[in-house]
């Protein structure tokens, strides 16, 4: 017995091909952030960009953009409730855990994020249906798992400790950020403090990365690894890149905080 087969259900071609789709298209947008080519929202709007090109954009407000962001993964994670009734134990902490994790971050971009300009449209459209594709899938992959025998290595409980763990940072940061941007001066960026910021300038996408590595100990599938360690490797490029950023515009900005993993990147 292989060394995958024994925490992993074994994939089929479907599931291989989509993870090999899904890890290096997120590990090449990490990529592209560190080489300065972002993603449009947040504080990255128009950076780096053609100012022509960019003068075309279609832009829509951020409060907006966030929201349609997360929405159709939370659909896909409530609906296949119904589509996907009785398929086990192990399915239905993945189709809750997707469905909370994205109807928070739909709750949180209405009525917890403050805001400080616009978002480009298309990046809107690019990010939605990278959550909600990978979301379909990862729901999927856990279907075609059905009537195959569980891994010898169970890692739902390590899952729900990681998910648990990562949904409560990523909140608790966000409220921190909420906070920092308040008041008359609310559309100012500031150096955030408290919590992990102490130690990282990103620990939202920190908190984030354990989310998924939630869903792929709890799924045990190849594509929700593959998911995990693509996401993994975008939010480090974009992390990077925002401490980049940070230490273009502030110059009292702490040499010690990393980007991402506290002491180390």
């Amino acid at each position: 017995m292989s060394l995958l087969t024994k925490f992993l259900f074994p994939p089929s071609l479907f599931v291989t091909a989509t993870s090999l789709v899904s890890f290096s298209s997120l590990a090449i947008g990490g990529l592209s952030e560190i080489r300065g080519k972002h993603m449009q929202y947040s504080k990255f709007v128009g950076v780096n960009n053609n100012p022509v090109a960019e003068s075309k954009k279609k832009l829509i407000s951020s409060r907006t953009g966030m929201v349609l962001l997360y929405t159709p993964a939370f659909l896909a994670g409530l609906s296949s409730f119904a589509i996907f009734p009785d398929e086990g134990f192990r399915f239905f902490l993945l189709q809750s855990a997707i469905t909370i994790h994205f109807l928070k971050r739909v709750l949180e971009s209405a009525f917890v994020h403050n805001y400080s300009g616009e978002m480009a449209l298309e990046a809107t459209i690019t990010i939605l249906l990278s959550y909600f594709i990978s979301s379909v899938i990862m729901l999927i992959s856990q279907h075609l798992t059905m009537g195959f025998p569980e891994p010898p290595i169970d890692l739902k409980n390590p899952g729900i400790l990681l998910f648990l763990i990562g949904i409560i940072g990523n909140f608790y940061h966000h409220i921190l950020l909420s906070k920092l941007r308040s008041g008359k001066n609310a559309k100012e960026y500031k150096i955030p403090k408290g919590g992990l910021f102490d130690f990282v300038i990103c620990p939202h996408y920190l908190f984030e990365v354990l989310i998924f590595w939630g869903f792929a100990l709890i799924s045990q599938t190849l594509y929700s690894f593959a998911l995990a360690l693509g996401t993994t490797c975008y939010l480090t490029g974009r992390s990077y890149a925002t401490r980049r950023w940070y230490l273009s515009k502030f110059e009292d900005f702490p040499k010690g905080v990393k980007a991402i993993f506290p002491f180390v990147f």
